[in-house]
């Protein structure tokens, strides 16, 4: 571990991306931590440069994405419909099942080097559960954990339970990728084409939807700022 724990987090506000080539940004800057992280081992005058975080806001066209262990069985529509909705489906390597990612969406992904934090990624994991339920409550939604099923919920032991924010992560050297999606004001009807995260009978519902008012997005981009400062000791550079 470093001997000196960086908690400053490098901030970029992405607005709308691709989902592949924000992607590829994440593996990008998590190679660039594991390469510094690998130079420090190496060191043998003790001199050691300190780890980056970054941390990602971005939005993404109509895409559905699949965890490493997810079920392909839980994307129900396709090829054909997935290019009548104008949609893309993609397998990537974080942890969960399949999740749908659109317009309306504030996507967070944190590329933290968790040396400079904790080493461990249940604690992560609840974090990052931690700040969306601080957010949503701020709105005046109590936001809920549902055992053994990772994001944040709403109603989590009532008939009609539903998901208002999904979180898939991968970590490698302790560096994440991948992260949060919180639904503000997404076309909820995409969802249909899912078993979101692999669950079944439960519902998925936005902030929005939650609220029956809008809600300005860089209003709540701040807001998760905010909480995820308080929540991981950490300073926006």
């Amino acid at each position: 571990m470093n001997k000196i724990q960086n908690k400053k987090v490098i901030y970029k506000d992405l607005h709308q991306a691709d989902y592949l080539k924000t992607w590829k940004l994440q593996e990008k800057l998590l190679q660039h931590i594991i390469s510094i992280k690998l130079k420090n081992k190496k060191s043998v005058n003790d001199e050691i440069s300190l780890t980056p975080n970054y941390f990602l806001f971005v939005s993404h066209p109509h895409i559905f994405t699949l965890g490493k262990n997810g079920n392909l069985d839980n994307l129900l529509i396709s090829n054909f419909k997935l290019q009548d909705i104008k949609a893309q489906f993609i397998k990537t390597n974080r942890g969960g099942d399949i999740t749908y990612h659109g317009p309306g969406q504030i996507v967070g992904y944190p590329i933290f080097d968790l040396d400079n934090f904790f080493n461990d990624i249940h604690k992560y994991m609840r974090m990052l559960e931690e700040v969306i339920i601080k957010t949503v409550n701020f709105y005046g939604i109590k936001g809920e954990r549902s055992n053994g099923e990772t994001g944040v919920w709403i109603d989590v032991n009532k008939p009609f339970a539903r998901k208002i924010c999904a979180i898939g992560v991968k970590a490698s050297q302790w560096v994440t990728i991948h992260g949060f999606a919180l639904n503000l004001s997404p076309n909820l009807s995409y969802f249909d084409y899912i078993v979101p995260c692999g669950i079944k009978n439960k519902y998925v519902t936005s902030l929005e939807k939650e609220l029956g008012i809008s809600v300005k997005t860089n209003e709540v981009k701040k807001i998760i700022k905010k909480y995820f400062s308080e929540i991981f000791d950490l300073e926006w550079i």
